[in-house]
């Protein structure tokens, strides 16, 4: 359904349905639901914390006994979600560049990981410096991107290389 169909639409209901309706969606919908808090209650800053421990826990999980998981697609999914908010371009920032000191950090304390989880991590940190040059924002991320590299180093799969690498291609150090 098209945009303008769907404003024809909610224009023919009346007051009563279009309040039963959002309030159905609230109840049903996941998604909905956090999007109307947020727009009824804007605090950015709780948002963007929950979602930060969202994408530390996939690699510092707590809890003495729990394995880490690593799972990009959750740590990617928080970042969307945090951007379906409308949040600044700072925090959203700070959450990608969260999930790739995360993932660099991850390998630089625990060792040599797969080659898919390189490509994910060298993917996410090239779309986090990527949104940080397009909102001018790399100035105020640069110490942590340096810190994607210096975690990257001793990494195999020449990993450590293309983090370095793109790490220049943003920075002129």
């Amino acid at each position: 359904m098209s945009k303008p169909a769907l404003k024809k639409h909610l224009q023919s209901l009346t007051k009563e349905q279009l309040i039963e309706t959002v309030l159905e969606m609230y109840e049903n919908m996941k998604p909905v639901k956090e999007y109307l808090e947020f727009f009824l209650n804007p605090n950015e800053k709780e948002m963007f914390e929950k979602y930060r421990k969202i994408i530390i826990n996939e690699f510092y999980p707590k809890g003495k006994y729990t394995e880490p998981k690593t799972r990009f697609s959750v740590a990617k999914k928080a970042i969307a979600e945090f951007r379906i908010l409308k949040s600044s371009p700072e925090l959203l920032g700070d959450l990608m560049v969260t999930l790739v000191e995360n993932a660099c950090k991850f390998t630089y304390d625990y060792g040599d990981m797969s080659e898919q989880y390189y490509n994910s991590a060298y993917t996410n940190y090239e779309l986090a410096l990527k949104y940080l040059q397009k909102n001018n924002l790399l100035d105020k991320f640069k110490l942590r991107c340096k810190d994607c590299v210096k975690y990257a180093s001793p990494c195999g799969y020449g990993f450590a290389g293309e983090i370095e690498s793109l790490y220049y291609d943003y920075y002129n150090d």
